[in-house]
Parts: C-alpha cells; sequence; structure tokens
C-alpha cells in the first residue's frame, strides 16, 4: 500500500472517530424515571438525560481528535510518531468516558435528578433514581473512541514511512538552482523604487548615473580611427 494512502487512511479514520463522539454526545443516552414520591418539577414521565449531561468530557476529546487530525496531515515521519501516541491515548480516553457512563447509569443521571427534584449528593439522588435506561448512543460514543484508538496504532505503525515535506519556500526573485535571476520583472522593480523612495532615496538617479557611464560603441570606434589624410608622416625615403 502507498504511503500516501495509508496516511489518508489514518487521518480519515481519526476524523470519523471523533466526528462520530461529537455526535453521541450531542444525543440523549438515557430515559431517566424518577421513583415514586420523588417530587419532581417535571410534567414528563420519562426525562431525556443528554451525552452532554452523562459524558460532559467527551466534547473536549471529539474536538481534540479533530485537531489531532489536522495535525497529522502536516506532520512528517518523526511528529507523527508522537502524534500517534497521542492519538492511542485519546481515543482510549472516549472509550473510557463513553464505558463509565454505561457502567454506572445511576451517576451519569445524577445532575438530571438534581435539575429536576432539587435534591444534590451522589446518596439522595441515587435514592431518587427510579430506573435509567440507555439508548445506543453510549454504545456509539464507544466505538468512535475505538476508531481513534485504532487510526493512532495505523500511525504508530506506518507513521515512519511516510514521506516527509520536500517542498522549500524561495524569494520570488531567486531561481530554485540558487543561479541569479537573468532579468526582473517590472512588479519587483516597482517595489524595489517604492522601498527606496520610502527611505529617501531618489530611484531615478542610479537610472541618471546608468546612462552617463554608458558609451556608444560607434563613438569610440570614430575616436579611435586615423583619417590617412592627416597622416603625414609617409614612407622613409631612400638614400
Amino acid at each position: 500500500m502507498k504511503r500516501s494512502r495509508m496516511k489518508l487512511i489514518a487521518i480519515v479514520t481519526s476524523i470519523a472517530g471523533s466526528a462520530i463522539a461529537l455526535l453521541a454526545w450531542s444525543q440523549t443516552w438515557f430515559g431517566l424515571v424518577l421513583a415514586s414520591g420523588a417530587g419532581a418539577h417535571v410534567d414528563a414521565e420519562v426525562i431525556a438525560v443528554p451525552g452532554s449531561v452523562a459524558s460532559p468530557a467527551l466534547a473536549a476529546l471529539g474536538l481534540a481528535g479533530l485537531a489531532l487530525a489536522a495535525a497529522l496531515a502536516l506532520a512528517g515521519p518523526a511528529i507523527s510518531i508522537v502524534l500517534g501516541v497521542l492519538e492511542v491515548v485519546l481515543g482510549g480516553c472516549l472509550v473510557l468516558a463513553s464505558a463509565l457512563a454505561l457502567a454506572d447509569p445511576v451517576a451519569a443521571v445524577s445532575a438530571s435528578v438534581t435539575e429536576a427534584t432539587g435534591v444534590a449528593g451522589d446518596r439522595p439522588t441515587a435514592e431518587l433514581v427510579g430506573a435509567a435506561v440507555a439508548t445506543a448512543w453510549p454504545t456509539v460514543a464507544v466505538a468512535g473512541g475505538v476508531l481513534v484508538v485504532a487510526a493512532g496504532v495505523l500511525v504508530l505503525a506506518t507513521g515512519t514511512r511516510w514521506a516527509g515535506s520536500s517542498r522549500r519556500y524561495r524569494s520570488g526573485l531567486e531561481p530554485a538552482d540558487g543561479s541569479q535571476p537573468a532579468q526582473r520583472g517590472a512588479a519587483e522593480r516597482a517595489v524595489d523604487d517604492w522601498d527606496e523612495l520610502s527611505r529617501g532615496d531618489d530611484p531615478t538617479d542610479d537610472a541618471v548615473d546608468d546612462a552617463e557611464a554608458s558609451t556608444d560603441p560607434a563613438d569610440d570606434t570614430a575616436d579611435t580611427t586615423v583619417d590617412p589624410a592627416d597622416d603625414t608622416t609617409g614612407p622613409e625615403p631612400t638614400r
């Protein structure tokens, strides 16, 4: 498999896992039913508990996963290994945050119990919970975390073979081979003239000096040509 394709798969998997976790965080995780005589100030019999209440840390972890995916797109072989380790840890945190809510639904819905009844504290709110029925979204969040972990493992396995960026940034006046440019464009000359004017220099002075320093080759030829009529030396007479 090509190195660019492996990198693309890792990035897409990371984005997918983080996006799934964020989507699950915004959905209903539990249907809360209060115990009889709880004195809840709500009209509905079942209280919907969203993921933002059951697992509030999931949003920050999902956003961090998206940021890591963006960093992977720019990373070279060395940095990708560090990012791969971070991604495995981040995916593990996503799985843990979702699994804890599934393992202890009473603690996950305690904030909703307090909001409905005004009773606070772990033990009092636990006594007021009649039932807490989980939906499929906590499991979806776990799956998103597993995808992020898989993306991190793929980065660790293939990141050293990723091609680094070979692009080099050069000035627009300097060719890539290091040679001097043969001729500057009008735009570059205009910028240089503006810089000289900003410093208080007149860019036309150089043009005048160049014009005075240059001479016409025809004039030099005319100065050095000797008129045959003016040559009075002639041949030396014989004796």
